[in-house]
């Protein structure tokens, strides 16, 4: 029998063959997986340590997912130090899980180590690394030992504030706001996505509206109804703007492009435009007046923190 971190431990009935008890294994003691295991069971959140008998069997955590194969999941070595060929995350690996990204910040933001960490939570520290450097579904009871190791709350390391505007965590002890460039600008822009275009109409107030847009051949190009306030945008000079809010890591970044839009007319060109849009509008409806601007500017900032 082998395990990994994440994967469950499953104890069924010698009779019926169907599940008694099951847990996360939140600890692994040998470097090749074999038993006993750290193991917190469902129905209780307690962990123990277990020695699994012929009634058990493994259920292995989906490593099918990028980032979370066996060989980058560290395991406990039998002093309890992490296998240093197996505790780094393997070049190109696929970034930590919200949650890990959340302890992680938090813990930095109050200056605590890993190991103090996991003392205080009473959790391995091969599980607390495990966890803060791949994506991971933790069980509430490690989650209400982190947070009361750290001082927050569960639904604050789970993102309980998802549906508030973002921007309300903690900001960064040591910020740095830099400016970028044109070339990283068009490569932050040039995904498809959601973004704001600034309009000022005519015959009404000045606008700011979200659209689904497309980058194609250097023009940011978006689809809307006609006679409505994006539409408004043809031949006038405009803002847009996009951007990215990471609140666990209290980072992010703007992009600002100024350039003229224009209706796209031609029947050939709204033809490919509709192919090789990406989706349809979010807001759906009959939106196929297409809207085109041209970049003049483009500027951009993005938060960091200054220790990276």
């Amino acid at each position: 029998m082998r395990a990994h971190l994440g994967d469950r431990l499953v104890i069924e009935s010698p009779t019926t063959g169907a599940a008694r008890r099951d847990g996360e294994i939140v600890g692994v003691h040998h470097e090749d997986g074999t038993p006993p295991y750290d193991v917190c069971w469902s129905d209780t959140n307690e962990v123990t340590l277990v020695f699994p008998g012929p009634d058990a069997h493994i259920r292995h955590l989906e490593h099918g997912q990028p980032g979370a194969t066996r060989e980058s999941q560290p395991v406990m070595g039998e002093a309890g130090a992490v296998s240093p060929a197996l505790a780094a995350p393997p070049s190109g690996a696929a970034n930590a899980g919200d949650i890990g990204r959340r302890v992680a910040a938090e813990r930095r933001r109050q200056g605590v180590t890993r190991e103090e960490t996991a003392r205080r939570a009473r959790i391995s520290l091969n599980y607390l690394t495990y966890l803060e450097e791949q994506p991971a579904d933790p069980t509430l009871a490690t989650l209400i030992g982190l947070a009361g190791a750290l001082g927050t709350t569960v639904a604050a390391l789970r993102g309980g504030g998802i549906d508030l505007p973002p921007g309300q965590g903690h900001a960064l002890l040591h910020p740095q706001l830099q400016d970028l460039g044109p070339n990283e600008c068009r490569t932050l822009l040039s995904t498809h996505g959601v973004g704001r275009v600034a309009v000022s109409a005519s015959d009404g107030p000045p606008a700011v509206v979200p659209v689904n847009y497309e980058v194609i051949d250097d023009a940011i190009v978006f689809r809307t109804a006609s006679g409505s306030v994006p539409a408004a945008a043809a031949d006038k000079e405009v803002a847009f703007e996009v951007d990215h809010v990471d609140d666990a890591l209290s980072q992010g970044w703007s992009v600002l492009a100024v350039g003229l839009a224009s209706t796209v007319t031609d029947p050939d060109a709204v033809r490919r435009l509709a192919q090789d849009a990406h989706t349809r509008p979010w807001a759906g409806g009959e939106r196929e007046t297409w809207v085109s601007i041209r970049p003049t500017s483009l500027t951009g900032r993005r938060i960091t923190s200054a220790d990276q």
